[in-house]
């Protein structure tokens, strides 16, 4: 498993996973109440997106070099949905924020209030959130690759995945 490619999609999916578990305790511990629906929503600190392929890039990196051609396609790629992350999606959020204003004053200032969807807000991400999300995502992928060889008894998984089913 370890300086492979599963190696590389666990510490991307894996540190995803951990940006997404911390989002819900924050929501817990700031609101007093739980709501796993903030598991599978998008914005917020810190950026699910930016940990996942900053691992993702690093794991690549630490597996094939820095100066492979996959680690260069792994950034570009990681390059691309961080600007996502950061400036289109949260343009988007703003937008809506706006639109949602709007809609809600001209409803104000009319007789007859039609109802409305209000659209989804929080979308992308500060800088901060997107920083917090890469350094989430190295530090995940520098565990998976130096730590938990150490730990976890290979010739298990080995034996796990030359024949599953037994």
């Amino acid at each position: 498993m370890y300086n492979t490619g599963l190696e590389a999609i666990f510490s991307g999916i894996l540190s995803a996973f951990i940006a997404q578990s911390l989002k819900v305790i924050s929501f817990i511990i700031t609101h007093r109440k739980i709501n796993f629906k903030i598991f599978t929503t998008t914005g917020g600190m810190p950026s699910s997106h930016s940990a996942g392929v900053a691992s993702l890039t690093m794991s690549v990196g630490l597996i094939d070099g820095f100066t492979s051609v996959t680690f260069a396609v792994s950034l570009g790629f990681a390059l691309v949905v961080i600007q996502d992350a950061q400036g289109l999606r949260r343009a988007a959020g703003k937008t809506a924020a706006t639109l949602n204003r709007l809609v809600s004053e001209w409803n104000i200032n009319r007789e007859q209030a039609k109802p409305y969807e209000v659209l989804k807000e929080l979308l992308g991400h500060t800088p901060l959130e997107v920083f917090v999300g890469i350094f989430l995502g190295v530090i995940i992928s520098l565990f998976a690759h130096y730590v938990m060889p150490n730990i976890i008894d290979l010739s298990v998984c080995k034996a796990v995945l030359a024949n599953p089913f037994q």
